[in-house]
């Protein structure tokens, strides 16, 4: 039976294993917790290039006192022989865990549902959890594997009156330092960003992280185009392509209205960052009025699930309704 307790430490699990994004494509970043007495003796997470595995990483740390501990793992432990380490599975039944709660079941059909029967084959109780917590952790690799695709944010900043820009002359943002700095921190999570033509002529965006000690973390650039794509940059040439855009797990359309739309007609956007700025601009600029508050509030397609100030600005973050 899965206890509340156990959801707790899934939960905690979950927000550890956000670490490895992105870093640890092409393999999930999965997070796993040694708890015995009640205390966290070991953690770990998938580390860059995707190996070591979460549990490898925790039970090397764990050593001995893993004998007799409840093991908490955000996705179900591998079950399938790899060139570049031995299966999770096998590791945790020989650790002597007398327990082992699961986040998720693994959709890799390698993995699926032998990870568990692994484990239970060892003598060790298993429970799994079906936690959103660690489904929305994983939510780019769950995605990739079901879907075939990244798992697609498109970010947007729009003034109260939801337009796109400033009025001409008055600078490039609509909004805050707060606003920008947060959106670096998403940009590092990502494996790539896509923008249109019509950005990369008005705004020749860098699409980089600017923050200390995240330079490295910028994302491949991406150009949303039926031409070519300049140096430094390659080229989509439609919404449906994402599923060619190689080990991509996270994907984030920065563009205009026009490639806000392309991607949000064909059905391919999960999350909406959806930075507010207080001030209406007013004029015939590009606007979105279908993802003005109100809209947005009135669509079942769409649920709000995170909301914070940051500086002057707002930010609403929707998760898309899906069956």
């Amino acid at each position: 039976m899965v206890t509340d307790t156990d959801r707790g430490w899934l939960a905690a699990a979950a927000r550890l294993a956000r670490r490895g994004i992105p870093l640890s494509r092409p393999n999930p970043a999965v997070a796993a917790l040694v708890i015995k007495h009640g205390r966290v003796i070991a953690r770990g997470w998938t580390q860059p290039t995707g190996r070591p595995h979460a549990e490898a990483e925790a039970l090397a740390a764990a050593g001995a006192e893993a004998a007799g501990s409840t093991i908490y793992v955000t996705l179900e432990p591998c079950a399938h022989p790899s060139a570049r380490g031995p299966a999770c599975a096998d590791l945790l039944a020989a650790s002597g865990a007398a327990r082992v709660v699961i986040g998720c079941l693994d959709p890799d059909a390698r993995t699926s549902g032998q990870g568990l029967a692994r484990l239970r084959a060892a003598g060790i109780a298993v429970e799994l959890a079906d936690c959103a917590d660690c489904a929305a952790s994983l939510s780019g690799y769950l995605i990739r594997t079901a879907l075939h695709r990244p798992h697609v944010t498109l970010k947007l900043a729009l003034s109260a009156d939801n337009r796109l820009a400033p009025p001409l002359g008055e600078g490039q943002w609509l909004t805050g330092p707060e606003a920008r700095a947060h959106v670096h921190a998403w940009r590092a999570r990502m494996d790539a960003i896509v923008v249109g033509r019509g950005t990369l002529k008005a705004d020749a965006p860098q699409l980089d992280v600017r923050l200390p000690g995240l330079a490295a973390r910028s994302p491949e650039r991406w150009l949303l185009t039926g031409g070519a794509a300049p140096d430094g940059w390659r080229k989509l040439a439609s919404p449906a392509a994402i599923g060619a855009m190689g080990a991509a797990q996270y994907l984030m359309v920065e563009g205009g209205a026009q490639a806000a739309r392309a991607f949000l007609s064909a059905g391919l956007v999960d999350r909406m960052l959806v930075y507010r700025a207080p001030r209406e601009v007013g004029g015939d600029g590009p606007a979105l009025p279908e993802l003005g508050q109100a809209a947005l509030s009135a669509d079942p397609a769409w649920t709000i699930t995170d909301g914070r100030p940051l500086g002057n600005d707002t930010l609403d973050v929707y998760d898309r309704s899906r069956t």
